[in-house]
């Protein structure tokens, strides 16, 4: 086994850290109050459901095309320059738009252009980081404090502005993440050549082993589509504050930061193990939320995003990273990101419609898709330590 890369100071983590922070300040505007814009806008719960499911779709055509692009010319960085600045263009026609067609068309055509940026931001961390001998959660944290802050903000300037504008929140931020986007630095380090082999793209989900863990790890992630769709609506006609739902929601990625922050210091835990931990934490969070909770209970399972989004993200990553070959990074999270756009957009599509039927009983279903995807994964582990047997070497890839 060869000995860890040597640590080098070259500024990377800091300006990948500042990129992170930029598009989690998308996400952190977005993904709370883009289906409040969405009503606004006069679409009911349903239409809803299919424009927020739109963008993981467009990510299952775009994303593959995107990470081979960039993998076959080396071109990590002009990606995510192109994708931040486009998605900013994007959204603007997005807010000009009027009436379901166009809505949905204008998300379509933002989402293209937005969908490479976070799947090869992450492919970009992870070589970049490992090549500079560094660990990838004290960095992510920081788009992580990034989507509070902006959880906050919007929040905030929810009381002051009408719903109908929160989209140019949204544009600022794209611009913001591309501005951000300016300042990364070349993938490999001054002096660290790239190996010396042509670029062939692989099947990295036809490897055995490889399959179950990336289906299960997308049905956890999956699993919080009613959260990400209509908590905030929920909330909203529960009477809490833009101010309070913003703390609520911050409050979730808080337990998340944390988690990134001690993941280089923690007893080591198997990315499979992960992913089973993330699994179980979603079936209690979303168990929990099908009581329809009063605000007081809301705290402790908005905790649970640690383990539902935090434990899950960093087992697949992980996983991703030992799985990939060398040179193809962007290629193998590409191709996971198609899986997971399928399995999220069949279940944002299909919360649109169990949440306008059925309220809160919806995240039933949720915790039901959460529990799936932690037995694929722990019966996948199990079938392949018998199918090795006990003398053999089972590394966990």
């Amino acid at each position: 086994m060869g000995s860890a890369p040597r640590a080098i100071a070259d500024g990377f983590p800091a300006r990948l850290a500042l990129f992170y922070a930029g598009l989690f300040v998308v996400v952190g505007v977005q993904m709370p109050f883009f289906p409040v814009w969405l009503k606004a806008k006069g679409l009911d719960a349903e239409a809803i459901g299919l424009v927020i499911a739109t963008p993981i779709l467009v990510r299952v055509l775009v994303v593959p095309v995107a990470a081979r692009f960039a993998d076959r010319r080396g071109a990590l960085r002009p990606v995510l320059v192109v994708s931040s600045f486009g998605a900013a263009i994007g959204y603007v026609l997005v807010g000009a738009s009027q009436g379901f067609a166009a809505i949905l068309a204008s998300v379509a055509l933002a989402a293209a252009l937005a969908a490479p940026a976070i799947p090869l931001a992450d492919a970009y961390a992870l070589k970049g980081l490992a090549l500079r001998g560094r660990a990838y959660g004290p960095v992510r944290l920081w788009g992580s404090a990034a989507f509070i802050a902006a959880n906050f903000a919007a929040g905030f300037a929810a009381g002051y502005i009408a719903p109908t504008s929160y989209v140019w929140l949204i544009v600022a931020a794209w611009a913001l993440a591309g501005a951000a986007s300016l300042a990364l630095q070349p993938l490999r380090p001054a002096g660290v050549p790239a190996p010396a082999r042509p670029w062939r793209p692989r099947r990295l989900l036809a490897t055995p082993g490889v399959l179950p863990v990336a289906v299960g790890a997308s049905l956890i992630q999956a699993s919080h589509a009613v959260y990400y769709g209509f908590s905030t609506i929920e909330w909203g006609a529960k009477g809490l504050s833009g101010t309070s739902i913003g703390a609520l929601w911050a409050l979730g990625v808080a337990a998340e930061i944390v988690l990134f922050a001690l993941s280089a210091r923690l007893p080591a835990l198997s990315p499979r193990g992960l992913l089973i931990l993330g699994a179980a934490g979603a079936v209690v969070r979303w168990a929990g939320m099908v009581l329809d909770p009063p605000a007081v209970l809301l705290v402790p399972l908005q905790c649970l995003h640690a383990l539902s989004f935090g434990a899950s993200f960093l087992g697949a990553v992980q996983f991703l990273s030992r799985a990939a070959p060398e040179g193809e990074a962007a290629t193998a999270q590409g191709d996971f990101s198609t899986l997971q756009g399928v399995v999220t957009a069949a279940a944002t599509a299909v919360s649109g419609l169990l949440y306008g039927s059925f309220g809160a009983l919806a995240y039933a279903a949720m915790a039901v898709c959460a529990a799936v995807g932690g037995i694929v994964i722990w019966s996948a582990q199990v079938s392949g330590n018998r199918y090795q047997g006990s003398g053999s070497n089972n590394s966990d890839a």
